[in-house]
């Protein structure tokens, strides 16, 4: 695997690639890798030929200086994580090299007025206008977002939609710890109590998937018990648990032909969020957690 700063060494090496036939996989990251991040590479790789991972901490898109300060890196225990994976080319740029004097910004109307956009100013603005400027510098064939992520990884969707991003996008199944928590590089500021009173959270979109199952298709009540069940976690602060259609991400009443119902909490200062993807299928609904 090699491991490049700067974006003309990159491209270089992905115009090489290019020419010898090969497809570009890319999956953008900020570091402190896990598993999850590792699947979303072996999804890369059944769809292409070559594969590039980047990593960079956006100041951008954290509106909480101390948040960006506290992110983990660790960034030999990535690189050797990424090349096991079947990386072929890391991209590490800092601040410097992204960010010159920048005037221009990436902003999305409508899909980000709820769930995490309601509560993370600026945080989406950062967030398209870094995956813009990598899709850019990359020029991927296919880029592999999680579905944790939900509100991003439909944003970005919808941004390659609107602006003609030669990409195509692949939202992949969340990873979770064998208790059932999911995987995110922020569980690492939680303590073992923490870790166990975190679990309500996917307790709450198990509680969802039973009600839903049995009929309840009133978001209002749905949400209502999974607040009930995130409150036995103890948690410090719940931001919201929400139910929304999949393509606006604005709020229904009713469960309909394709929803997420998304939670974000807080223990201790380590904001966790969660969701489920709930599809109507011929013979009921089908819940993706």
């Amino acid at each position: 695997m090699e491991i490049i700063k700067d974006i003309n060494g990159i491209r270089e090496k992905i115009n090489e690639a290019r020419k010898a036939g090969k497809r570009i996989g890319f999956v953008p990251t900020m570091g402190y890798l896990h598993q999850g991040h590792l699947s979303l590479v072996e999804i890369a790789k059944k769809e292409t030929d070559y594969q590039v991972m980047s990593i960079f901490v956006n100041k951008m898109q954290f509106n909480d200086k101390n948040d960006y300060k506290n992110y983990p890196r660790e960034y030999e225990r990535d690189f050797a994580m990424a090349e096991k994976a079947g990386v072929d080319l890391m991209f590490t740029p800092d601040d410097e090299i992204m960010y010159i004097n920048p005037l221009t910004y990436v902003d999305m109307d409508s899909l980000t007025e709820h769930l995490c956009g309601a509560h993370r100013e600026g945080h989406f603005r950062g967030v398209f206008t870094v995956v813009s400027k990598l899709f850019n510098i990359v020029q991927p064939d296919v880029s592999v977002f999680g579905q944790k992520d939900i509100q991003q990884a439909i944003g970005i969707e919808k941004m390659v939609f609107d602006l003609n991003f030669p990409v195509k996008i692949i939202i992949a199944p969340i990873m979770r710890e064998k208790e059932g928590l999911a995987m995110s590089s922020r569980n690492k500021h939680l303590s073992e109590e923490q870790i166990a009173d975190a679990l309500y959270i996917y307790k709450s979109l198990q509680k969802a998937e039973v009600m839903i199952e049995s009929g309840e298709t009133e978001s209002g009540k749905i949400t209502f018990a999974m607040r009930k069940k995130i409150q036995q976690g103890k948690p410090d602060r719940i931001d919201y648990v929400s139910v929304v259609d999949y393509k606006t991400l604005q709020p229904v009443r009713k469960i309909g032909e394709k929803n997420v119902i998304a939670v974000a909490a807080y223990f201790g200062t380590t904001r966790l969020i969660d969701n489920m993807i709930v599809e109507k299928k011929e013979k009921g609904y089908l819940c993706t957690y």
